[in-house]
């Protein structure tokens, strides 16, 4: 069922991480201090005298007195962190023959070096942020680049990037000649579709699956969609069109409380996952079972529709018992439903992958995981964007190193603009597709919340809504950046 590279059993526990906070909030939410958190051994522990806290999702994001913000175990994170065993991994073949303790480690210092790196650079770090175990589980269970694996919003991929060979190019990203924020097909062999803005994976990598199947290979197709791509019509349009093929691929979505569909996991006072929910996750991916729900699918196809048809809703229901609302559909549109899955479990995402990957059904899978963007760096999980594009910035204090300028940008004259139209008009409205900082509508909006509409990650139905409003009466300005406008016409 399971490799033996050092996967532990499923009933072990993940190791308690360490929490950044106050040390009575943390005894009040039965949390251990720093204190009693040690390192496993074989890893450099921190000198004598340096007091140290490590970065981690928690409600509480305050420092005790005389704390330095930093990674447990690596000092002030302003200095670039010592990464003794993220060092030796080049490509994601290194990870292989890592436990699942190492990978926990690699994870560790993956999110402190990429905090650090992009704190020189400045870009997407957020979203970047919270698919860190994810991405370390991808490399871990699947083959790259054999297997395919398309990041969708492209600017989740920092940490694939640094997984796949180009750790050590990270301070050129977003300059000339440098790495690309996006995945960039030319930069390397294991970005396997080039994709920014969004909602095109399903349709990529089902694409990709249907011409490996014409052409008698057997690699694995994976989309993982999030950051509000799901928000994006085309996805649905190929989760329709690949439930009707019936083509083997695995889509992850990446649920990271930027997405539109309505989940029981969307407010952040919530735990993202419980232990019933993960054993059920864990039932769902299961081998044995996915098998025998194709053998009795394969069965009765044979009798008669009315008996199809019953047999049909009766496994829908079933598998709604397990999974309680959300899974109808994606099962309605053909797709295997696993989920909720926490996605910053490692030791969970290796099983369920591992056992994903190894069962021999048809048809696509979708893996339902719930993560917390800007995961790991206080100030981006207490920011309403979540960090999710960054200028420069002091790792210690969280304060981006934005240039003033006296002179107003395009983009400042255009709200202002539009501001002064709407207060003479009030059927002016304004529409944008998850821009509203890029777009300036975020300033419209503190002067006219009831007339500012963000569609999400979907230009086209951004343009038609508009066109409706429009045909009312009402005169909608649609703001869509000029890069993903194609989407939109």
């Amino acid at each position: 069922m399971f490799t033996s590279r050092g996967l532990p059993s499923l009933s072990a526990c993940v190791r308690d991480d360490v929490f950044l906070g106050r040390g009575n909030r943390l005894r009040q939410n039965g949390l251990r201090p720093l204190s009693n958190v040690g390192i496993s051994s074989g890893f450099p522990r921190r000198p004598p005298g340096r007091r140290c806290c490590a970065i981690r999702a928690n409600s509480s994001s305050e420092l005790e007195d005389g704390q330095i913000e930093g990674i447990e175990g690596y000092g002030a994170i302003s200095t670039k962190p010592a990464t003794p065993l993220l060092d030796t991994v080049n490509f994601p073949v290194h990870l292989k023959n890592l436990a699942v303790e190492q990978l926990q480690q690699v994870a560790k210092e993956l999110r402190a070096d990429l905090i650090y790196n992009v704190s020189q650079t400045g870009g997407h770090l957020g979203s970047s942020l919270g698919v860190v175990e994810l991405t370390v589980a991808l490399n871990y269970v699947f083959d790259q680049p054999n297997d395919r694996i398309i990041w969708d919003v492209g600017h989740q991929a920092y940490p694939h990037k640094m997984l796949t060979g180009r750790r050590d190019r990270m301070n050129t990203m977003r300059q000339t000649n440098g790495l690309s924020p996006f995945t960039k097909r030319s930069e390397s062999p294991f970005d396997c579709f080039g994709a920014g803005h969004s909602s095109t994976s399903i349709s990529a990598g089902l694409g990709m699956a249907v011409a490996r199947d014409m052409q008698g290979r057997s690699n694995h197709v994976i989309a993982v969609i999030g950051d509000g791509a799901i928000t994006g019509g085309m996805a649905y349009e190929a989760m329709n069109n690949a439930g009707y093929l019936d083509t083997n691929m695995i889509i992850i979505l990446n649920d990271n409380q930027q997405v539109s569909l309505p989940t029981q996991y969307n407010s952040l006072n919530q735990d993202p996952v419980g232990a019933l929910s993960s054993t059920f996750a864990r039932l769902q991916s299961s081998k044995p079972l996915r098998e025998l729900r194709e053998s009795a699918k394969a069965i009765t196809k044979q009798m008669p529709v009315p008996v199809q048809e019953v047999t049909a809703k009766v496994d829908e229901y079933a598998r709604g018992m397990i999974s309680g609302s959300g899974s109808t559909l994606f099962e309605e549109l053909g797709l295997y439903y696993i989920g909720t899955v926490d996605g910053h479990n490692l030791q969970d995402l290796i099983a369920i992958l591992e056992e994903v990957k190894s069962t021999r059904s048809v048809g696509p899978v979708l893996i339902h995981i719930v993560t917390e963007k800007g995961r790991g760096y206080s100030y981006a999980e207490a920011a309403q964007d979540k960090y999710h594009g960054v200028s420069t910035f002091d790792v210690a204090s969280g304060k981006q190193k934005k240039s003033v300028s006296v002179i107003p940008t395009y983009t400042q004259m255009f709200a202002d603009a539009l501001i002064g139209e709407a207060g003479l008009n009030e059927n002016v409205v304004a529409v944008h597709a998850a821009m509203g900082g890029g777009t300036g509508l975020n300033h419209f909006e503190k002067f006219f919340a009831d007339r500012t509409f963000d569609v999400g990650i979907a230009e086209q139905h951004a343009v038609t809504f508009s066109a409706g409003l429009a045909v009312e009466g009402l005169k909608p300005v649609c703001t869509i950046y000029s890069t993903f406008f194609a989407a939109g016409v």
